[in-house]
């Protein structure tokens, strides 16, 4: 008789992290299920990715009947409907004067394309990113990533040109807001002395929020003096929007926390509502000094994908999605910050809408042991949190936008009880 056992990880690759071992067979809303019918509350939203919820209806509408008629319609072979559609759809949420698209199928894609047309636009090779930052998995992505040195490591070398500015991280400097700002300006003026000319500069790229970073926001000054700058310079301001657009800091879009429109925005995650689908978005103008046959790819702009990002920006626009982020997102950092005052580990508690992050300390210093056992305890309760951080002390909170105040309640009572276990 064999004695193997298998498991069902036996064929995937072990690159692959994983936070549970659950096999979920359906999910409706906030929720994931269990064949059994075992219930879990997910706030991970996939990474960001299902912020209509899982399996929204209009969503799913939307993919069964393009299924139906098209899957892909290759975007240089043919002219597929629903890509234009989606193009027209994303212009009503768009800041005037952004209003032309380049769509491809993941968040590194879209950043990559961004920086293509950046050095493409400008004709100058070099691009700024921040500290703590994440833009994605792919070589010039990895390049622009300094949230931890697991996503670079043995990678090495890696494209040349991106310099690295720090980003207005108040708690973790210790100081107030504005002299975080203040200084981080002037390293930033700094780098533009000494490391990468203005005139070699194509583009400064930075999360309105960092993600894998610490869910940290990024003051609006902070952001307002970078869009002066950059206009300044002519070097291209780049709002890397994949974690924290669609509504999901309680605005369409990160950048809105401040008075300023990016020249390019990339966006991916929640556009697809989990189909995979990233796109940038810049002007017209900005868009035809883009050569026709410099950039390109097989799937962006498929049909299926494109039909499923308009329904799901029909439905974060019209089920005012952003609004009951801000709402929801209130009361999750209300009820977070009650606790911190109860609980000292939790140094930090920050963010926008629903995009918030508790960091954990030790005699003031990151704690990745506490933030870890408070994390397995909130699984062994069935609620799903992720990390983040550079030394990985962060829970980050990022439920489903249609979230309600009862399910905000219960993930909160249940993120008490794994505090008093895990302390």
């Amino acid at each position: 008789m064999s004695t193997n056992t298998h498991t069902p990880l036996d064929h995937l690759s072990p690159v692959w992290a994983h936070l549970t071992t659950m096999e979920a067979e359906r999910g409706e809303g906030i929720y994931l299920y269990e064949a059994d019918g075992t219930r879990w509350i997910d706030f991970t939203s996939g990474i960001g990715v299902t912020n209509t919820g899982h399996c929204h209806p209009r969503v799913v509408k939307a993919i069964q009947e393009q299924a139906a008629k098209l899957i892909h319609g290759q975007i240089n072979v043919i002219l597929n409907k629903p890509a234009i559609k989606l193009a027209e759809t994303l212009t009503t949420v768009m800041p005037e004067g952004i209003d032309c698209f380049f769509f491809s199928n993941s968040g590194a894609e879209a950043t990559e394309g961004a920086v293509k047309l950046a050095r493409m636009a400008t004709q100058r090779t070099n691009i700024i990113t921040f500290q703590g930052s994440f833009h994605g998995r792919t070589a010039q992505a990895m390049a622009m990533t300094n949230s931890k040195t697991s996503y670079r490591s043995r990678y090495q070398p890696l494209p040349a040109g991106v310099f690295v500015a720090p980003f207005p991280y108040a708690y973790h400097y210790g100081w107030s807001e504005a002299e975080t700002v203040d200084f981080c300006l002037r390293e930033l003026d700094l780098i533009l002395k000494t490391q990468t000319a203005p005139e070699e500069t194509a583009a400064i790229i930075i999360e309105p929020q960092l993600g894998e970073g610490g869910y940290v926001p990024a003051p609006a000054r902070f952001l307002e003096a970078l869009r002066e700058l950059c206009t300044h310079y002519g070097i291209l301001f780049v709002a890397d929007e994949v974690q924290t657009g669609f509504g999901r800091t309680g605005k369409m879009w990160g950048f809105q926390h401040a008075d300023l429109t990016p020249d390019i925005i990339v966006m991916a995650k929640g556009l697809g509502s989990g189909i995979p689908i990233s796109g940038i978005a810049a002007s017209r103008d900005l868009m035809s000094k883009w050569p026709p046959g410099t950039h390109g790819g097989t799937y962006g702009g498929n049909a299926l994908s494109t039909a499923t990002a308009t329904a799901t920006v029909e439905t974060i626009r019209d089920e005012k999605l952003p609004e009951n982020a801000a709402r929801m997102g209130e009361r999750l950092m209300d009820g977070l910050v009650e606790l911190q005052g109860r609980y000292p580990v939790i140094g930090d508690v920050r963010g926008r809408g629903l995009m918030v992050g508790t960091e954990f300390v030790n005699k003031g210093k990151p704690d990745k042991d506490i933030t870890k056992a408070v994390q397995k305890a909130c699984l062994d309760r069935r609620l799903l949190l992720l990390t983040c951080g550079s030394y990985e002390n962060v829970i980050r909170w990022i439920p489903p936008l249609v979230v309600n105040e009862g399910q905000i309640d219960e993930a909160l009572t249940i993120f008490e009880d794994a505090l008093r276990q895990a302390l």
